[in-house]
């Protein structure tokens, strides 16, 4: 595996620490658990950090030096992954994996780098690829505010058309994949996944505020709209339900949310709009924390702008809680509208604050979705089903490149032969 910004030892919530580092981590581990060697290869930002943490006896993750020995926003990673994928070749030596899978766009470029320098020495390593976001689809929805490099959606087309494999995680990405070149044949579907042991309706329940809680659960950037919720409660005021209160979960510590700035636009909109009292930023909360969180609310909230794929709304649907999501990207795929939740339009407060107040109005409803969300979650979304759908796009890579690989030792052959006039070596 290979993922250049999201560790998957980092502490979530941060700006650049989220969805994905779950994804990496729990994926890893499920293989790792189903009897495959992962090792786990990302940029070194600490230098206090070890080499290498083995955290199962089949996997490991390395911590290799490429750029400044520090903190780098992921926008800036660009210049080092020659050096990542320099060390992650080094790394390998003569034992070259069967699989490199890169996560991430930049995280593709590295590991279509080093599988380039193995091929060449003679060592083929299949290269499968999962975005985790696209380009195109942020271009589009963030416009001028999007802070990706110039280069990136031409890089990351090409990663999509080099790769051995593509792994999307809905759809809705695979649409996205095939207007930028890729194949729909060479695309697979695995979903994100959810751990069950952790998250489920059973065990603690965090103590409420006020008679009724909505939770909204994400990095405080923009796009995860926790500004809409905030919007939807002044809403939901007008609609006279003003015994509910909103939680937002996400971004550093609580004392260093006073110099965060998006959490102080969160909390100026919020004062501005009259809900500050009905409003609370939690900061950051541990994953051993998250499911008693999780369990207090009515429902839970997801309004982002764009979301490529969303681990929150199975994280909420593994609790038992029903989830108010905007329709668009994963979210559509995860949950099912009147089923295990609602799907609200993006970017709709007045739509959000109705949801919720259908949810506290009529209680029995609203248990009902979520013991719905849990039994979908618990058929669809365990990492051990992922991890098997991902192992069947591994298979399929390693299958497909087999004939090229065996026509290339019969070439090398030929040519040990004619320049030993003919006699086997």
């Amino acid at each position: 595996m290979v993922s250049e910004h999201a560790s998957p030892l980092a502490a979530l919530g941060g700006v650049d620490a989220g969805g994905q580092n779950v994804h990496v981590a729990e994926l890893s581990l499920a293989l790792a658990r189903r009897g495959h060697d992962v090792t786990v290869y990302t940029r070194r930002d600490d230098a206090a950090l070890p080499d290498r943490v083995r955290t199962h006896p089949r996997l490991e993750v390395v911590h290799v030096t490429a750029g400044p020995v520090g903190t780098v926003p992921k926008d800036m990673l660009l210049p080092y992954m020659g050096e990542l994928a320099e060390g992650i070749v080094e790394d390998w030596g003569e034992d070259a994996p069967d699989i490199v899978h890169g996560h991430f766009w930049m995280s593709g470029l590295a590991a279509l780098d080093a599988a380039r320098q193995s091929r060449s020495a003679g060592r083929p390593v299949q290269v499968v690829q999962t975005f985790h976001a696209l380009g195109t689809v942020k271009r589009r929805h963030q416009g001028v505010e999007d802070t990706s490099p110039s280069e990136r959606l031409m890089l990351e087309a090409m990663v999509g058309r080099s790769a051995d494999r593509i792994v999307a995680t809905c759809s809705d990405e695979v649409f996205e994949l095939k207007a930028m070149g890729v194949p729909g044949s060479r695309v697979s579907i695995a979903p994100c996944g959810v751990d069950l042991e952790l998250f489920s309706p059973r065990g603690p329940v965090e103590e409420r505020g006020r008679a009724h809680r909505i939770v909204s659960v994400g990095r405080l950037v923009p796009r995860k709209g926790m500004d809409i919720a905030i919007r939807a409660m002044r809403d939901l005021a007008a609609l006279g339900r003003d015994d509910v209160e909103l939680v937002i979960v996400g971004g550093s510590g609580t004392s260093a949310l006073e110099d965060d700035p998006e959490a102080q636009r969160l909390r100026t909109l919020a004062a501005e709009l009259g809900v500050g009292d009905r409003v609370v930023l939690r900061g950051q909360v541990s994953r051993a924390e998250m499911p008693a969180v999780l369990r207090s609310a009515d429902a839970v909230v997801c309004a982002p702008w764009y979301e490529p794929f969303g681990i929150v709304p199975l994280e909420a649907m593994a609790c038992g809680v029903p989830v108010i999501a905007a329709a668009v990207g994963g979210l559509v795929d995860t949950v099912v509208d009147g089923k295990t939740g609602l799907h609200v339009p993006p970017r709709d407060p007045g739509a959000v604050a109705a949801a919720i107040a259908e949810m506290v109005s009529d209680p029995a409803w609203a248990t009902e979705l979520g013991g719905n969300g849990y039994r979908r979650v618990k058929a669809r979304y365990s990492w051990s089903r992922i991890a098997a759908d991902t192992e069947k796009a591994y298979q399929t890579a390693l299958a497909a490149a087999a004939p090229a690989q065996q026509a290339t030792a019969r070439r090398s052959a030929a040519r040990r032969l004619e320049s030993t006039g003919g006699r086997a070596l």
